[in-house]
């Protein structure tokens, strides 16, 4: 595991500083505090920082092959590559460490482009090739680990993260503004635009390849399978053969020179990495827990009913309102990003706490985007078997005033009107931005918007471009409901929660593995019928039945809570003063975003309880800290933050 950067000179300069390459690097230390190293060759350096797993004598980085032709910069895992390696020295490839980043190397060499059809792992590396005067560049396919890119017609800059390409002489951040409109809706990007202006992200399954004149050609190398069921074969079938690809998953996710543990939330998910882990190991492992002081959104007690009956080893730690606001901006400094999800300060607390006895952990991402875990997919299937009864009942015009009822009605209370709002009553079927996006996505909804943004702002917007990008995995997507559903998904919501997944462990710098996400057994989840991955309102039946020897009933089938956060609850009191004062200062209106009025509007309303506005709060609140940390360069350690945003002041009526 590691952070990778580099750079290409076109015009300017003939030749890459290795200062520069220096100052990239030190930008991402956190992800590498092991070891460091640079190749540069006149208009081309590569540079990493390593934090040492495999191969902890010889895997220094950068590698080449033997003649010094090829070289490389790799973040990730590969978990095949002992068997790569015995088919590379077969054909007569020299290996001088036993690394799986060499394994890479050689594979180049053999197959050319092609050599990532070849890896099963998590990756994004970067291969300049001597002789054809060619940057290569890929990520793996569902996006584990991130790479971002920046070209003007001066140079070519990649990183791990968007800091190291910041970190560049001459390279300052600017906002992406068209950007704007998917944020407020979905909390992240979803195509290759990032929010600052010219830096993209390569997309998961694609390659970068980059001539020394600039020429930059990218092409996806893999895609989710489509229309590829088999509907004749049983459960059974399915129930079985899904177990032995995910046992077999995790076994080659143990691969390590380092110790290694579980991050543990007492759902099903990690609950079964951690299981499986147990039974191949044959030896109690090292689990780790986070929770709130809140006892009502903590699943510790969960988390111990599963190490206790695993025996592990574990360890807690829980997370309090005064810790979670004096992180934030830290966190965001972390991501390069607003946060999407609250759950994300609670996944860095946790990585902290298993970092002081591990440097690997496994963990259960993956498994609700593959086997329909989300309750939003059972639910979507019921609203639209209900509105077709619903539609055949009522005229539009009665419909379509219980609609305005539910968003309007003074009477009804904020829960009240937050739980109708997710049923066919408040949305039009015929409109999947509606019914779907709307409904579990959308913290800002296209009225919400036109409500909110300047009237310069707006104006920049075309109708629907918050969903353009989202849109177009959906139309693409193909098959049953349920599998164009987790398709979209995948290409979507999936690759921004592995983001987050990476930058938080790596904050803390220890690397976070995703069995659930090999993508041998992702394809094959991706052939289960719809009817055998969703039972009345619940998912991953597969999963479920597959490991009933291993876990407890009572954690098999309990209600899935999805790590809930206690944020609407610390909304109350002193704490939506403070964050209102601060979107409201002359600064933050200054930027000409958003209507004063509007924001006003949005802290009144959720104070009187007419609608609870917490998801809302916490996506102005990270964009407005995200340009004072990343944009501003204002301090993100913890004692040059507290006066800013966590030390209560007077109350502001």
């Amino acid at each position: 595991m590691c952070g990778i950067a580099g750079a290409v000179q076109f015009r300017s300069d003939p030749h890459v500083d290795p200062e520069a390459l220096r100052r990239m690097c030190a930008a991402i230390v956190h992800r590498g505090p092991d070891d460091d190293g640079i190749y540069v060759h006149g208009r081309v350096g590569l540079g990493m920082r390593r934090l040492s797993i495999i191969d902890l004598a010889t895997g220094h980085q950068p590698i080449s092959n033997e003649d010094g032709t090829v070289w490389i910069v790799f973040n990730g895992e590969i978990y095949n590559h002992l068997a790569v390696r015995e088919q590379l020295l077969a054909r007569g490839h020299r290996y001088t460490t036993n690394s799986d980043t060499e394994t890479i190397v050689h594979a180049y060499e053999e197959y050319g482009r092609d050599c990532v059809h070849h890896l099963r792992g998590m990756f994004a590396f970067a291969i300049w090739d001597t002789r054809l005067r060619r940057l290569f560049i890929a990520r793996d396919r569902l996006g584990i680990k991130p790479l971002y890119y920046r070209i003007t017609p001066e140079n070519f800059l990649f990183g791990s993260e968007v800091k190291a390409i910041l970190a560049y002489p001459g390279t300052h951040p600017e906002f992406h503004r068209a950007g704007l409109p998917e944020y407020l809706a979905f909390g992240y990007l979803s195509a290759e635009e990032t929010f600052y202006a010219g830096i993209n992200k390569l997309m998961p399954g694609h390659t970068l390849e980059l001539d020394e004149d600039g020429t930059l050609q990218i092409q996806s190398y893999w895609d989710l399978p489509q229309d590829q069921r088999d509907e004749d074969k049983s459960e059974s079938y399915y129930v079985h053969s899904y177990r032995e690809l995910l046992e077999g998953a995790v076994g080659s996710h143990l691969m390590s020179d380092v110790p290694l543990g579980v991050f543990l939330s007492g759902g099903i998910d990690s609950s079964v990495v951690a299981a499986l882990m147990t039974k191949i190991r044959r030896a109690p492992v090292e689990t780790f827990s986070v929770g709130y002081e809140e006892e009502t959104y903590s699943e510790l007690s969960y988390a111990r009913l599963v190490a206790r009956h695993l025996n592990s080893v574990h360890h807690e730690v829980r997370l309090g309102r005064q810790e979670f606001f004096d992180l934030l901006p830290k966190l965001i400094w972390h991501e390069d990003e607003p946060i999407v999800w609250p759950s994300s300060v609670a996944l860095y607390c946790v990585a902290r706490l298993a970092r002081e006895r591990v440097k690997v952990v496994l963990t259960g991402e993956g498994s609700d985007e593959t086997l329909a875990g989300y309750s939003r997919y059972a639910f979507t299937l019921k609203n639209i078997a209900l509105n077709r009864v619903y539609k055949n009942m009522l005229p539009g015009a009665i419909r379509r005033g219980i609609q305005r009822l539910i968003a309007t009605s003074p009477w009804m209370h904020a829960t009240v009107r937050r739980k109708l709002s997710h049923t066919f009553l408040a949305h039009d079927v015929d409109s999947w931005s509606s019914f779907y996006f709307d409904n579990f996505f959308s913290a800002f909804n296209q009225n919400d918007q036109d409500n909110l943004l300047s009237d310069d702002l707006a104006r920049e917007f075309s109708d629907g471009a918050a969903y353009k990008n989202v849109l177009e995995y959906w139309e693409y997507s193909s098959g049953e409901l349920v599998h164009r559903l987790l398709y979209t998904d995948i290409k979507t919501y999936l690759v921004e929660l592995l983001m987050k997944q990476d930058n938080m462990s790596m904050a803390a710098s220890i690397e976070s593995r995703v069995p659930f996400l090999d993508h041998v057994l992702v394809e094959f989840a991706s052939r289960i019928p719809q009817r055998h991955l969703i039972k009345g309102l619940a998912g991953k039946q597969i999963l479920k039945k597959g490991v009933e020897d291993l876990l407890p009933h009572s954690i098999l089938y309990r209600p899935k809570l999805g790590f809930p956060t206690p944020w609407s609850s610390w909304l109350a009191g002193p704490q939506l003063d403070i964050i209102q004062n601060m979107l409201l200062e002359p600064r933050s209106l200054d930027r000409g975003l958003f209507k004063r009025e509007a924001v006003e509007r949005l802290f009144n309303e959720h104070r009187a309880h007419y609608r609870d506005h917490y998801d809302r709060i916490w996506r102005l609140l990270n964009l407005e800290l995200w340009h004072r940390v990343c944009l501003e360069g204002e301090p993100h350690e913890l004692a040059d933050v507290r006066e800013s945003i966590s030390a209560a002041p007077a109350y502001l009526g």
